[in-house]
This record gives C-alpha cells, structure tokens and sequence, in this order.
C-alpha cells in the first residue's frame, strides 16, 4: 500500500511503501477513495497544540507515534474484513466515524465515543486516510452514504459532525434572537449551513477575509461582520443581533474571537467553543454570574451523531460545503495552502 507518512514533527508528509495491513478480530479494511484535510492537522504536522499561558500540549504526550498517516475524514470502499467482524458491507462505499473509544467507560457505553479520555482515533493516534488503505476495527464505525456525492458527504466525518454536536448545544434561538458562527472556514461554513437546516432563524458569521464572508453568505448567513476591518466589530454584531445574540459557536478558538463572543452575548448567552486555533481565555469572572452565560467546550461528535447528521443531509435542506478536489499525492501541498489561508471550504484529496 502507499502510505502518505508524518515521520518527523514539523517536517513535510513521505510517500512509502508498506505492506498491505489485514484485517483481524472484528476489523475492516478499506481502500480509502477520499480524504478531507482538517485544520487540525496542522497542529498534529506540527507536534502540538497552542495552550497560551500554559505552554503547548504536545501530541506525542498523549500517544501519538510516527511515522504515521494522518487524515481523519475518510471514505473508503470496504475490501476485506477480519474473522468477527459482524456484517461487514464487502463492497461498499462507506464514510468512516473516525472517533473510537475505548469501549467500556461510561462515555462510550451511552455511544458517546467523542467524550471518551481514552480516545484512539483513526488519522491521530492510529493510521488515517493518507493512504491507499485504512484499518477500521469495526463495522459499527462505518456510515451508509449511497447515493451523495463522495467529496461533499467526506467532511462530515469531523468538519459537519464537530459543528452538528455543538450545535446541538448551542441551540434552540428563538425568532428574534440570533446565533453567530466566528470562523468561516471548513468548519464555520459548515455550522452556517447546518444551523440554517437545523431552524436557526437568524446567523451571523464573522471572521476576517470578505472572500469566506461571501461565501458565507451563500451558504444561508443573514448577516456578516468582518472583525480585521471593521472599526468596532462588537458595535456591529450587536446591531446585526439587535441585542439578541443569545448563542455563539467559536469554530477559530483563539482569544480575540472568545472575548468578542462573550461580549457580545446577552444576557442567558451561550457560547460553544469548538476551534483549537489556541492561546488563553481571559474575562472578567462577575460576567459569568451578572450574565447567565453558559460556556462550553464541545470536541467533534459521535458515530449516532454523524448517522444523524447524515440523514440530515439527505434530507435536502443542508447546503453542501465548497470542496476541491486534489490527487492524494498533493497533501504536503494543500496543508500548506491551508495553512496560508488560501483554501475556501474544504480540500478532498482522492485516491480513484
């Protein structure tokens, strides 16, 4: 198999050859057909996570060993299956749930594998989807998504089901208050797209590249602040709010966008953090009872929520997320040019 590997932390993505894995136990193996590229995999490239004040959070600390292959938003058709696997869908094209859990700690009994402490998820501590082929260890982490198009549904995998689950959280709004998505990246059109189909009545996104604002528009935002150029960005999502801005999700997560976000919540606010862009969160303590305000982390989501997700998606009111499709062998590449900012929505690489 040709495995795009991590072999060194902060150095470029290797092509090399490796034999081809063989699925035991209750594991599926899958030829990988495509493959998202997450923000987040900039941070693992890199080695670690910004934790401001604290230092950095090193991936290799909480188990992550090179080389590897990285990509969590994989599909794949299944090829072969071990001795166990139950039902296994020879033959099919599959989206893989990437968050696995340990299995037998409380999270994970109530099928919230995303909350488990113990997480082993596939393109961040065990081989992803840069590579020809994939281990899934089981059937139960794989998807139905026949009859959408492939490069659109990949993203859902962590991109659509990080915002769905937050989300979840963050709302309902009522009609005259309004939600607002900071980031209008992969993530952040995503969550605009979503909460629209999920009945927000009202969605503002912010960020601070007018290209992604009108884009985000397209993809059903009513109303747009551009936080880099405006001259009192809090002035201007508040009036676009008018007072109401009762929700917030933060798919950026770096200090400006939480302090603008808390500010500007009315009072029984939440905000739902869901980026790991990185840094300190600093507010003055008497808002958080003066105010009401909920804050909440919410990290990616669970395989009944990407199933839900999914028939959400099929159901026609989700618009899809600006994709580009790349050849496999481009991923040193596009994780530059996402890094640079220059990647609207998301980049799917293939392996047809």
């Amino acid at each position: 198999m040709k495995s795009y590997d991590l072999i060194r932390f902060g150095e470029r993505i290797e092509v090399r050859d490796r034999p081809d894995p063989v699925p035991a136990g209750t594991e599926v193996l899958l030829r990988v057909r495509r493959c998202g590229v997450c923000h987040s995999d900039l941070h693992l490239r890199a080695g670690y996570f910004d934790l401001g004040e604290d230092g950095q959070f090193k991936v290799a600390d909480r188990g992550m060993e090179l080389p590897m292959a990285m990509g969590h938003e994989v599909l794949g058709e299944v090829i072969s299956a071990g001795p166990d696997a139950p039902e296994a869908p020879i033959g099919r094209t599959m989206l893989v749930n990437p968050w696995i859990g340990c299995g037998t700690c409380r999270a994970c009994r109530a099928d919230r594998e995303n909350d488990c402490a113990k997480m082993n998820p596939i393109g961040i501590l065990r081989d992803g989807g840069y590579a020809s082929h994939v281990i899934v260890p089981h059937p139960r982490f794989l998807v139905d998504v026949e009859g959408l198009d492939l490069s659109e549904v990949t993203p859902y995998a962590c991109s659509g089901v990080t915002v769905f689950n937050a989300l979840k959280k963050a709302l309902p709004v009522h009609g005259d208050e309004t939600l607002a998505i900071m980031g209008a990246g992969g993530l952040g059109l995503n969550a605009v797209a979503l909460a629209k189909a999920m009945g927000a009545p009202r969605i503002v996104s912010v960020d601070i590249d007018n290209a992604k604002l009108a884009v985000a528009r397209q993809m059903g935002a009513d109303g747009v602040v551009n936080s880099a150029s405006s001259e009192n960005a809090l002035k201007d999502l508040q009036t676009l709010a008018e007072g109401r801005l009762l929700a917030v999700v933060d798919t950026v997560g770096h200090p400006d966008t939480a302090r603008l976000a808390i500010t500007a919540l009315a009072k029984t606010g939440r905000y739902v953090v869901v980026g790991l862009f990185g840094g300190t969160l600093k507010i003055p303590l008497p808002w958080l009872p003066q105010k009401a305000l909920t804050i909440q982390g919410s990290f990616v989501g669970s395989a009944q929520d990407l199933r839900e997700l999914i028939d959400l998606v099929r159901g026609g009111k989700v618009k899809p997320l600006p994709t580009e499709e790349r050849p496999l062998a481009e991923v040193n590449q596009a994780l530059d040019d996402l890094e640079a900012g220059r990647v609207t929505g998301r980049v799917v690489l293939t392996n047809d």
